[in-house]
């Protein structure tokens, strides 16, 4: 195996699953999924590139009705459920995610 360097500092995870049910819902206008809307929000790149990566996963297996589980990977004992157009700077400081002002 040939070890690959990582860049980020963290991982936040999100249910892709959860994401596809709600339609989007966060971000400007409401259209995007979470992932995305938090990457842009905080002006994280995307891939190896950023800081920290906001990563789009498989189902968590939470599955709330109408929200998308997220998960910061440095706190795994603390999962988040963020329900469609919430304060995308109240979401990224509940997964301590550094957002520039």
């Amino acid at each position: 195996m040939k070890p690959v360097r990582a860049r980020w500092n963290g991982a936040i995870l999100v249910c892709g699953k959860c994401s596809k049910k709600v339609k989007g819902g966060f971000g400007r206008g409401g259209r995007k999924p979470l992932a995305k809307a938090l990457r842009k929000h905080c002006r994280i790149a995307k891939g190896h590139e950023g800081h920290v990566g906001i990563v789009e996963t498989k189902c968590l297996d939470i599955c709330p009705k109408g929200a998308v589980v997220a998960l910061n990977s440095a706190q795994t004992g603390l999962w988040h459920i963020v329900q469609p157009g919430a304060d995308l700077d109240e979401v990224a400081h509940t997964l301590n995610l550094d957002c520039p002002k």
